[in-house]
């Protein structure tokens, strides 16, 4: 299963089920799961973990050593899910000692092309990041997140569960679960992601309910814990509501509105 022009270490851990096809390179520290594809011309590198099913495509680099002028060469790590695709020339580094130690992503993602994961972003499940996407060092994407292409995310952000991110944004700032948001410096929210809610299930009253939530939240004529209370007061029985202030309360570099 492995092409004659690619160049494997031999003490590389790879499930005999895998593919690899020609001119890719898997160093000695690599781990590659079941049922995974290299498509040709991909580096494997450093530490890093590629769970079952993924698909890689040309020119992909996973698991470089970070662009972090503090770091000497320590064994920190990639750790990549199920069922992902990975596709041309993205770019994932391994984590940072300073950092946690370890780059992130979940399952179910479609990471599309020329996208950069910095070192220690952690992305969850099922989440999407169209093409040029750029992501700083110790980002945060909660599950079901989408970011639009040309989009730039700046260090420690985190972006909320089931948010949508619009194309060419530039965030500095955490995005709250379930919004939809778009702009450079600011960013602002546009409105709730109702569309993704309903895809994924949610009943029309919960979508009202946070719907309704996201309004108060956006309201520029009252100040964030005041907005906060309100929210509490009105929806504090809905788990998604609570989810959604305890997210804006642990924010360290502020909360788009």
């Amino acid at each position: 299963m492995f092409h004659s022009t690619s160049l494997v270490h031999p003490e590389a851990q790879i499930d005999p089920s895998v593919e690899i096809g020609p001119w890719c390179t898997v160093g000695p520290n690599v781990k590659i799961g079941r049922g995974t594809k290299l498509i040709s011309h991909v580096v494997l590198d450093g530490w890093t973990e590629l769970g079952e099913d993924n698909t890689v495509f040309p020119f992909s680099v996973l698991g470089a050593i970070p662009q972090d002028l503090k770091y000497k060469g320590e064994p920190t790590r990639l750790v990549i899910g199920n069922k992902n695709t990975i596709r041309e020339s993205v770019t994932l580094n391994l984590g940072t000692v300073g950092g946690g130690g370890v780059t992130k992503i979940g399952d179910h993602c479609l990471i599309m092309a020329y996208t950069h994961l910095g070192h220690d972003c952690i992305v969850g499940n099922h989440c999407i990041i169209a093409n040029y996407g750029g992501l700083a060092g110790h980002v945060i994407l909660e599950d079901y997140v989408t970011i639009g292409g040309m989009t730039g995310i700046s260090q420690f952000v985190r972006i909320g569960t089931h948010s949508y991110i619009g194309g060419a944004s530039g965030l500095e700032r955490d995005v709250p679960p379930y919004a939809i948001a778009f702009g450079s410096r600011p960013t602002q929210i546009k409105g709730t992601n109702i569309v993704g809610l309903r895809r994924r299930g949610y009943t029309a009253d919960k979508i009202q309910k946070i719907n309704e939530a996201m309004k108060l939240w956006c309201r520029p004529d009252i100040q964030k814990e005041q907005c906060l209370l309100e929210i509490e007061s009105q929806y504090g029985e809905c788990a998604e509501i609570k989810n959604m202030i305890a997210f804006i309360r642990g924010s360290e570099v502020g909360v788009v509105r």
